[in-house]
């Protein structure tokens, strides 16, 4: 069954390491993450942008996949699934389907509208016993539509709505999604550590985990990140070993056009990823 966030990331901020959230976009996707997961006997977060989720025809549909997976597979580990980047619409919506976690992202709006906004719907995830994540300061680069400069976010700001009674806080700290350029300045740990100071307990959410050094990974978890986001990273290795099946010519006069044999090698490739990352973040063994 899937279970609220709040649970797995208060541990992983105690245990200084940090969940991994994996955004999912298809069955072969989630598969593979559910059994990485169980395999090292880690907690996971499914993420869902909104972009992937339309692509899955809609949040019922992934909601029921991932429900009727987790029981088909024998999944023991914790699992939340989780809207990513959500609009204020798309929470409700998943809210509905049954995601067992959401993230409102507000930080595009004034501060007093994203307060607002955030306040409505911490008031609905506690009722129904669900996990939210709220944004300040917005996350670089683009996913799914969602654009950002990378700004850090106002530590002042933080706690105004780390006070709100979110479960946790994505706080912009330098960080982007995508591709990181070579001339990208690093993680801002002086806002970081300052954010820490104002919100306390609050886990902390890093977005953007691909490309950030193994070494800064390890400092942000030390000062209390205890999600972290990896999306693209997933999408370049399943991309790169589908690439490299086609282009050998495996059997595609016979069996090789089966997308079964084709989506293979991309699936396996998130498997080792997942794993690579799990092992980076600690959160192996802590189901």
């Amino acid at each position: 069954m899937l279970v609220s966030a709040k649970d797995m990331l208060e541990k992983a901020r105690d245990g200084k390491y940090a969940v991994g959230q994996f955004n999912i976009n298809n069955l072969e996707w989630t598969k593979a993450v559910l059994q990485t997961a169980e395999e090292l006997k880690s907690p996971v977060i499914l993420g869902v942008s909104e972009g992937a989720g339309k692509y899955m025809t809609g949040y019922k549909t992934v909601a029921a996949m991932v429900k009727a997976m987790i029981e088909e597979l024998n999944i023991t580990v914790p699992v939340a699934l989780h809207l990513d980047h959500g609009s204020y619409d798309g929470c409700y919506k998943c809210i509905e389907a049954g995601f067992s976690s959401i993230m409102f992202d507000g930080s595009h709006y004034p501060i007093a509208e994203n307060v607002e906004k955030t306040t409505e719907l911490v008031k609905v995830c506690a009722e129904k016993g669900l996990s939210i994540e709220a944004e300040v300061g917005s996350i670089g680069g683009e996913e799914d539509g969602v654009v950002g400069m990378g700004e850090c976010a106002d530590p002042d700001e933080c706690k105004q709505v780390a006070d709100l009674g979110v479960t946790m806080l994505a706080a912009g700290i330098g960080n982007i999604h995508g591709k990181y350029p070579a001339n990208w300045a690093g993680l801002s740990f002086e806002t970081l550590a300052a954010i820490k100071e104002k919100v306390g307990d609050m886990p902390l959410v890093l977005h953007g985990g691909t490309g950030i050094p193994e070494d800064q990974i390890k400092k942000a978890i030390s000062l209390g990140v205890a999600k972290i986001n990896v999306n693209t990273e997933c999408q370049l290795t399943f991309a790169e070993a589908t690439r490299k099946y086609i282009e050998a010519g495996k059997d595609l006069e016979g069996k090789g056009f089966d997308p079964r044999k084709l989506l293979a090698p991309g699936t396996e490739a998130i498997k080792a990823t997942v794993k690579e990352k799990m092992e980076l973040f600690g959160s192996v063994g802590k189901a």
